[in-house]
């Protein structure tokens, strides 16, 4: 079981798939930074923050200058992230441009 399944999105085309899906750990590694890692370098600031799927590592969101989780996705061809937000259970497809909801199969289940 993948983890995530892709999300209902008013405002894109319904019945898209996400192959990376099934390609993902069910929530992938447990990220060890307490911030963007590429801002926590340069010493600048986020806005949220987005923890890959395949390696873990924390970048933070388009809405923040840096947008560091993106441009790891372009360099890295790791196409999934998740928000680490508290209260956020969504994961982003970089490549399909696809928001992802967790399938009921993961850790969130169970609370």
């Amino acid at each position: 079981m993948t983890g995530w399944k892709v999300a209902f999105d008013a405002g894109r085309p319904q019945g898209r798939n996400c192959a990376h899906a099934q390609d993902a750990e069910p929530y992938g590694p447990v990220p060890e930074s307490p911030g963007c890692e590429g801002c926590l370098e340069e010493g600048t600031a986020w806005v949220h923050l987005r923890a890959c799927l395949t390696c873990g590592r924390v970048g933070c969101c388009d809405s923040s200058r840096r947008k560091h989780a993106a441009a790891h996705a372009r360099e890295s061809g790791h196409a999934l992230a998740r928000s680490i937000e508290r209260g956020e259970t969504w994961a982003w497809c970089y490549e399909d441009e696809l928001f992802l909801t967790p399938d009921g199969n993961g850790p969130e289940a169970d609370s």
